[in-house]
């Protein structure tokens, strides 16, 4: 069984199992058991696997290859859309006058076309796309009308049982103004759950290996930063220790990548611990943004807010990768939460620590530093919120400034000019100058044709990459069958338009729009990623759109009835579906060299590696000592007939190991030949 068919299998037993418990408890639940099959046929449908691509539905292919699944799932969601339509014909007249007394013709038309535009990612030719856009609408709001209805289904005892349930978890109602307090229970609970469930991922499904190309080069920097070095000397046989994003200059051999995040990931290297760094600081995250919610929300939303953020899959997978954006979004929290301490407390120590993170995310990602410092400058002076004391904004320019000159001595250190940033100047040598600067041109972008649509870059491009965002958002930031978007629509049509409210619409727009001046969307690696910190504004915003649902107690129990449910499913279906489907082997990378070297004892050998640069040989150089005379297997990539002579000349007292890849092998690493004598060349 592949992995698909195990998901789409686990997918319809949850939802036979929520058959039998409705079919014998209360036909209310029925509802839901028919959402969570549909969500599971829906899965099935789509087309993402572990390749560099987003998710599709490619109905043509699905039935010539597999038809009668195919032919059951389309009949689980044509069950599902008749149903709903005719439940929701019969109350027409009920949910009508409700409609045109909360939304009204133009709300809904905003609506139907916001969420019809990141139903899915637009692609070529132009009528698939079009048929898949209104396909996934319609079973997204199918899925919607089920689950609304089983909530509506409830009765009125089990409501009020859940409600109080609800009230000791989250606490009670409130007027919604803001219950300032740091991390308590409830706090502690849902981080140490979050970092358990990425460190789980992180161990079993990501194999505590690095798949993108960025996280290798990530690893190698946090080692020898660990080390107490700068850069590494220069390898060998260059041809042969090649992986992306290091740079040989003046006799040095260097990641030229920002180095905020690698020295906070350096922080596991000495202990071969580098995989728990993210899990770990997925869960302070939770701390920093559950005592930031609290600032500026009640205690009750900022609880639900949090909850949401533990179970996003945009969240979750994160943590487990070795990824800069996890400690990105701790550093801009503790931005946020120092601003709001310091404009209720009038401690300038809140404004230092504000600046200290908003100087680290310059570190890490300049550019998100930069919005970010614009964003809270303007929250501080008042735009959102009350203005601070001048000493408090004193300390958040200079702690900012102080943390972010980190830099600079170590551009100088890399570069020979504080001004110059090593990954500049690395793009600008091996692609060409100005390819990968911000704003617009025919010489932008790095020639990657299957994740940029056309060459340079352009306003018309700017807003299909903002499409492609939008829509790994719908799907990735609550993983909801109906889409995850929905609830942050109806927070900008029915919102009450708080100051903070306000707040972070800026800040969305401000991140999004500071990226349409980059040439490239990001890619489907983890979602929207170089939007990563729209997702706090986007759970709040969410949160408030709820809330706006709501006319009456009894309706705003049943709208969160109906989360709960939506939360569940993305629990139960999704993040298991995303996990095996995508992140076990995602983009070929596999630790087989790591398993052969501890079965076959590799020892004081070099081992070459068969196959691509990536990802066979970079699933491989990871492995290497800094040191690469070091009495320890020697992983090299055996290129060509001359990287090969120049390995053996250069190593002639080690034995030879010949190893195929993954994309030689089809299916993971595999011994050809060895050990072989010192000096002896392998017959392939």
């Amino acid at each position: 069984m592949n992995r698909e068919a195990t998901a789409i299998a686990l997918g319809i037993g949850f939802g036979v199992l929520l058959l039998f418990v409705a079919s014998r408890r209360k036909a209310g639940a029925m509802w839901f058991a028919l959402a969570a099959c549909s969500s599971a046929a829906l899965l099935w449908l789509y087309d993402a696997g572990p390749r560099v691509t987003y998710q599709h539905v490619h109905l043509a292919e699905r039935w010539a290859s597999q038809r009668t699944a195919t032919a059951v799932a389309l009949a689980a969601l044509g069950l599902e859309v008749v149903c709903v339509a005719v439940a929701f014909f019969a109350r027409a007249r009920e949910l009508r006058a409700w409609w045109s007394r909360r939304l009204g013709p133009w709300r809904t038309l905003f609506l139907v076309a916001c969420v019809g535009a990141c139903s899915s990612k637009l692609r070529e030719p132009a009528l698939s796309s079009a048929c898949e856009f209104v396909f996934v609408a319609v079973v997204h709001a199918a899925t919607l009308g089920a689950v609304l209805l089983g909530a509506w289904a409830i009765a009125e005892e089990p409501l009020a049982a859940f409600a109080r349930r609800a009230d000791a978890w989250l606490g009670p109602l409130g007027d919604g103004s803001p219950e300032p307090g740091g991390p308590d229970a409830f706090a502690w609970r849902t981080a140490l759950a979050s970092t358990l469930a990425a460190a789980l991922l992180c161990f079993t499904v990501y194999d505590r290996h690095p798949h993108v190309p960025d996280e290798v080069v990530y690893l190698i920097h946090a080692r020898y930063l660990a080390a107490g070095e700068l850069s590494l000397p220069a390898p060998p046989v260059l041809a042969a220790f090649d992986v992306d994003l290091m740079m040989l200059e003046g006799g040095r051999w260097y990641s030229p990548v920002n180095p905020g995040w690698p020295f906070a990931l350096a922080l596991g290297a000495p202990f071969g611990a580098e995989w728990l760094v993210n899990p770990l600081l997925g869960g302070l995250a939770i701390l920093v943004v559950y005592s930031f919610l609290r600032e500026v929300m009640s205690r009750r939303n900022a609880r639900v807010a949090t909850m949401l953020l533990a179970a996003s899959p945009w969240f979750v997978f994160l943590n487990m990768s070795f990824m800069t954006h996890t400690w990105t979004l701790v550093c801009a929290a503790l931005g946020g939460l120092g601003v709001a301490r310091a404009r209720r407390t009038g401690k300038r120590a809140w404004a230092w620590l504000a600046g200290a993170g908003v100087g680290m995310v310059a570190t890490i990602r300049p550019l998100e530093g930069l919005v970010l410092a614009l964003c809270l400058g303007l929250w501080s002076i008042g735009l959102g919120g009350a203005r601070l004391k001048f000493a408090s904004l004193a300390g958040l320019v200079l702690g900012t400034a102080f943390v972010a000159a980190i830099v600079l001595p170590y551009n100088a250190a890399l570069t020979g000019s504080a001004r110059v940033f090593p990954i500049n100047h690395y793009v600008d040598t091996v692609y060409g100058p100005g390819k990968n600067d911000l704003g617009f041109g025919p010489e932008k972008g790095l020639g990657w044709g299957g994740l940029d649509p056309w060459p340079g870059h352009s306003p018309l491009q700017a807003a299909v990459n903002a499409q492609f965002n939008t829509f790994a958002i719908d799907v990735e930031l609550f993983g909801w069958a109906s889409g995850s978007l929905l609830l942050v629509w109806i927070a900008l049509v029915l919102g009450k338009r708080r100051p903070i409210d306000r707040a972070w619409i800026v800040f969305v727009l401000a991140i999004l729009t500071s990226n349409s001046l980059y040439w490239f969307a990001g890619g489907p690696d983890f979602g929207a990623r170089y939007w990563y910190l729209v997702i706090v504004p986007l759970i709040a915003l969410a949160v408030a759109g709820l809330n706006a649902l709501a006319e009456r107690e009894e309706q705003r129990t049943r709208l969160l009835v109906a989360v709960f449910a939506l939360v569940l499913g993305n629990v139960a279906l999704f993040m298991p579906w995303r996990a095996v489907d995508k992140y076990v082997g995602y983009r070929g990378m596999v630790a087989g060299v790591r398993d052969l070297a501890r079965d076959k004892h590799f020892g004081r050998s070099l081992v070459l590696i068969q196959g691509e640069r990536h990802p066979d040989y970079a699933s491989a150089a990871i492995y290497n000592p800094l040191d690469l005379e070091a009495d320890a297997p020697i992983y090299a990539w055996d290129k060509d007939v001359a990287t090969r002579a120049a390995l053996l000349a250069h190593y002639a007292d080690r034995p030879i190991w010949l190893v195929a890849g993954p994309s030689v092998t089809q299916r993971g690493f595999e011994i050809v030949e060895g050990p072989l004598p010192p000096g002896t060349a392998p017959s392939r």
